[in-house]
């Protein structure tokens, strides 16, 4: 087996699933173009702006995409190629794409409210809160996590910094002028793009490397992590066509890019997998040195680009606010998440060439974004490009990635905030505490508090010890975002199998890997004391206790529903 051959296979499946059991699903949800969509009924030019299929495409992929498809695969790769191949293949055309079509629906027939919130006509008023509360809290570490991310490949690759300032001006210019100064959208567009591009040219001649100021990378950093958590202020509280939606719109062409040169280089080079197909049920983890089962840790090692629960959370927090006609939901949603399964293909491919030493080796002495980067840079050197250059361009293209997903996320946490706010009846017009409310959840104060806990999360010391809860937690939101669909469903008498059987495989595979986690946690803290795994515990018991209360909820609904 060889790199192409693999990706043309899986490229022609998906394309296959995209008009058969897209379609398929489109059909089982009801979806209406003659139905008004919030963006027009709730038009506020602010979070509510209906806008051009293309456009949002770019914001919602650039958005749910992050570092997640290549950071899964590239880790998962210890079980084997064919186990990656077959969870991202199948579990993104059956179970993860349904989950991102479904989530977004849901949210355009409730007023584009987020996937919490309208858990409380499934579940009642304790569900929507648990459920928001956990929303949350995953929503802040996403954004803590992802500007130390994003702040790390600032000082690494000083280029990077440059263009990425850069783009944020174009961004707005950009919206300005479309939706402002009344210049023609694909007018615009023919000039930005190439501006943007312009950009990365401007970053490898111009880097902004703040080491070279006197600062220490530790002072670094701190500066850059500033920098970010300001601009995430910026993007939550602006009109979404100041900033968010054009910045990822333009992004988006740059992702393309790299996902294109990924591919032909990949088509071209057609490296040999090297990989087993296959490495057994209990395999040693290069980083950690721990045995991981391949049941469940697969299903939780890889979320973006199979299934992922935050998708859920953009779906029905920007996203669906934004749709002008329901016929855009299943290429945005459903076609969306394929195309990240194409990447996440892309992400595996670029260390399956690798023998099995080189890879655990790489693993131990890399971060598994920089084996992407050279991997894919490797093939694009098959196609004329230098090296350095396209190790350069995949990192830049890595860094948007990582920043649409860093806005997005302080946007939806703000959403979230707000939301829990609402009276005990979501769809009231009004809340039950208007005072409290009046002080606490206007866009500027909740983005305040959003940002003010993420960046208390990112300039603690064991900011980073949160993470192994991630992708769990993450896999566990995709579980309970399901359950929201399936009582929906069940709700209006449609087919619920589409959503309740993939619900019941997330929440076994998520609950498992939770058990997992908070035994070796356990099993830390008993040998190591407090600070080594006890934070780890509690929190793991907190999210394996909210799935059962949430499930046990949902359940009850489900039988009340159908029975």
């Amino acid at each position: 087996m060889n790199g192409a051959l693999l990706l043309l296979i899986s490229g022609g499946f998906g394309i296959a699933a995209y008009f058969l059991y897209g379609r398929f699903i489109g059909r089982v949800l009801g979806v209406d173009p003659g139905r008004e969509t919030p963006a027009h009924a709730l038009k506020d030019n602010v979070d509510y702006v209906p806008t051009r299929p293309s456009i949002l495409f770019g914001h919602h992929f650039a958005s749910i995409a992050g570092a997640g498809p290549i950071v899964g695969p590239v880790l998962a790769a210890q079980f084997g190629w064919l186990a990656v191949v077959l969870w991202v293949v199948l579990g993104c055309a059956f179970i993860g794409a349904v989950h991102d079509f479904g989530a977004l629906l849901l949210s355009v027939r409730n007023q584009g409210r987020s996937i919490g919130t309208i858990i409380e006509s499934l579940m009642g008023y304790w569900g929507r809160v648990l459920f928001l509360l956990f929303c949350l809290a995953t929503l802040l570490l996403v954004i803590a996590q992802f500007t130390i991310l994003v702040a790390e490949t600032f000082i690494s690759t000083p280029a990077v910094a440059t263009a990425s300032l850069l783009f944020i001006v174009l961004a707005v210019a950009f919206g300005m002028l479309v939706y402002r100064g009344g210049v023609d959208f694909l007018l615009a567009s023919a000039v930005f793009v190439p501006l943007m591009f312009g950009c990365v040219y401007v970053g490898v001649r111009c880097p902004l490397d703040v080491l070279k100021l006197g600062c220490t990378p530790e002072g670094a950093r701190a500066v850059w992590s500033a920098v970010l958590l300001a601009y995430c202020f910026a993007a939550s509280v602006l009109p979404v066509w100041t900033l968010l939606q054009p910045r990822d719109y333009l992004n988006a062409y740059l992702l393309y890019a790299m996902i294109a040169l990924g591919v032909a280089g990949i088509v071209i080079a057609a490296p040999a997998i090297q990989l087993p197909a296959f490495t057994g049920w209990n395999v040693p983890n290069p980083k950690s040195g721990l045995n991981d089962p391949v049941l469940p840790m697969l299903f939780v090692t890889i979320a973006c680009g199979a299934c992922s629960g935050f998708h859920a959370l953009v779906a029905s927090g920007t996203t669906a606010k934004q749709v002008a006609n329901e016929k855009h939901l299943c290429p945005i949603a459903y076609g969306g998440m394929l195309l990240e399964g194409l990447l996440a293909l892309v992400a595996l491919i670029t260390v399956a060439w690798m023998t099995q030493g080189e890879y655990a080796e790489g693993l131990k002495t890399q971060s598994e974004v920089s084996l992407f980067a050279r991997g894919l840079a490797g093939f694009s050197v098959r196609l004329g490009l230098p090296l350095e250059i396209g190790i350069t361009f995949v990192s830049l293209a890595l860094a948007a990635f990582l920043m649409t997903t860093l806005d997005t996320a302080t946007r939806l946490a703000r959403f979230t905030w707000q939301e829990l706010l609402l009276s005990r009846n979501a769809s009231a017009p009004s809340p039950a505490r208007p005072l409290l409310r009046g002080a606490f959840a206007n866009r500027y104060t909740a983005t305040t508090l959003a940002v003010t806990a993420s960046a208390a999360l990112v300039f603690s010391a064991g900011s980073k010890s949160l993470w192994p809860l991630f992708a769990s937690a993450n896999q566990l939101l995709a579980a309970l975002s399901l359950l929201g669909v399936t009582l929906w469903l069940a709700q209006n008498g449609r087919r619920t199998s589409i959503t309740l059987l993939p619900m019941i495989f997330m929440i076994a595979m998520s609950g498992l890997a939770l058990i997992n986690l908070c035994l070796q946690n356990v099993h830390a803290w008993r040998t190591g004391g407090f600070s080594s795994g006890g934070v780890l515990t509690i929190a793991t018991s907190c999210l394996i206790a909210l799935a059962v209360a949430l499930t046990v909820f949902g359940t009850r609904r489900l039988l009340k529903k159908t029975g």
